[in-house]
């Protein structure tokens, strides 16, 4: 009982999910630039690294394209690593002790 999507859904789909992540991310930056604390500051950028994750996982989908796939997940550990890093900067004071 596999049901196919038609792909015109499927493409209305995609690009009203990349306008709207688009729109976080731009929400996300202005969290960035006037958050009122670095913690603020710290989870607006993780936001716009999963979200840009997102972006590339959603251009994959659209263009076919595997190749995005691979470059979001390289794309998240980076955010990751990135976050955990500021995230002890921020409590610590410094990265490596």
């Amino acid at each position: 009982m596999s049901e196919v999507i038609d792909p015109a859904v499927l493409d209305a789909a995609v690009g009203a999910a990349l306008i709207l992540v688009s729109g976080l991310c731009v929400l996300c930056s202005y969290r960035v630039i006037r958050g009122p604390t670095n913690p603020d500051r710290v989870v607006a950028l993780d936001a716009i690294a999963t979200n840009v994750v997102a972006i590339a996982v959603l251009f994959a989908i659209q263009t076919d394209r595997g190749l995005f796939v691979t470059v979001s997940l390289v794309l998240a550990i980076i955010g990751f690593i990135a976050t955990v890093a500021v995230a002890k900067f921020v409590t610590q004071g410094e990265v490596i002790e």
